[in-house]
């Protein structure tokens, strides 16, 4: 049974007869009607990012961004589009994800196909994040906003799921000590919140002990 929406199947079969994606349709399928663990910590800033899968050649990807070192928080570190919850422009933190990913990386919100929520992440640096996952029916070219995006990553999910792609051992990632487990990508190290919230999307592709 294809489990994708039929908006979905439909814009991909105009792409590529070879375009349905067996792993995302299983990331909407787990994805629908889950549950998700909310926090409120009080102080906490409200932010929201967006986990976005597509096809490239055939191949799923992720959408990963390298910051800038000219932001104000995570400098040069590996995120997924996303930012603040801006009350005046926003009316919800779904809002705030498309609106921060069509600034940081010119993603056409209207073609975005919103698979579900993740848990609720909080940072160190003050943050209170939603995570949105998200799926194009085709590929489109990201422009990054160089004020805030050093570089856009297309990453093939294959990467990531390898194996030899985790780690947990302590390690030192820009003079900056890696806590916890992290994801290696080429020269790139993706730890905290969004190793967090990787981890957890690829948990979803495991079928709950019985």
């Amino acid at each position: 049974m294809n489990l994708l929406t039929p908006r979905y199947k439909a814009l991909m079969t105009l792409d590529s007869p070879t375009a349905s994606s067996t792993l995302i349709a299983r990331f909407q399928a787990a994805l629908a009607g889950r549950p998700k663990l909310t926090a409120s910590p009080a102080g906490l800033r409200p932010a929201a990012v967006l986990l976005l899968l597509y096809l490239r050649d055939g191949e799923e990807h992720i959408l990963l961004t390298k910051r800038t070192s000219r932001v104000d928080d995570h400098k040069g570190e590996i995120a997924f589009p996303g930012g603040s919850f801006h009350p005046g422009e926003d009316n919800s933190l779904r809002d705030t994800a498309l609106r921060e990913s069509a600034e940081e990386v010119g993603l056409i919100t209207a073609h975005a196909e919103l698979l579900g929520e993740l848990d609720d992440q909080t940072t160190s640096t003050g943050y209170h994040i939603s995570p949105f996952v998200a799926a194009l029916p085709r590929p489109q070219r990201f422009v990054p906003q160089l004020s805030e995006v050093e570089a856009v990553l297309e990453t093939p999910l294959r990467a990531l799921l390898d194996p030899v792609a985790f780690g947990d051992a302590p390690r030192s990632y820009g003079g900056k000590p890696v806590r916890g487990f992290y994801y290696l990508y080429g020269e790139h190290v993706i730890w905290g919140a969004t190793a967090r919230m990787l981890q957890q999307l690829f948990s979803l592709l495991t079928p709950p002990a019985m």
